[in-house]
């Protein structure tokens, strides 16, 4: 019997969950990436967390941040190079309230929401 997944804790949800090539040309893929996914991003590459951090941030393993991380990656290489529409949804995910303990990088009321460009 598998273990039960573990939630991986989030402090914001992107502010447009859709992305793609503006040309309209033609009715492009979908690639579907994860709220999780789309953390790990956001703390390794926006706001310069190494893995180790970003696993304490998301309450979860070193090694899951790597995996998630890596297929994060390829599926934006996907959507850039293949001129893909990129949606950003579900997940194994809680979103997270401030308060818990591993909060540290002050995203929770920062970019709650999405509305880090008001801040």
């Amino acid at each position: 019997m598998p273990r039960p997944r573990k939630w991986r804790h989030v402090c914001c949800l992107p502010c447009s969950a859709e992305f793609g090539p503006i040309d309209g040309q033609r009715a492009p893929e979908r690639v579907v990436m994860s709220v999780d996914e789309y953390e790990t991003i956001r703390l390794i590459d926006m706001e310069g967390f190494t893995q180790e951090e970003c696993a304490a941030q998301m309450n979860v393993a070193r090694t899951t941040v790597q995996g998630i991380y890596n297929e994060a990656r390829k599926k934006l290489a996907d959507v850039l190079v293949n001129a893909k529409v990129l949606v950003i949804q579900g997940g194994d995910y809680v979103l997270c309230d401030g308060t818990e303990e591993t909060c540290g990088c002050g995203g929770c009321h920062k970019h709650r929401n999405g509305n880090h460009a008001n801040q």
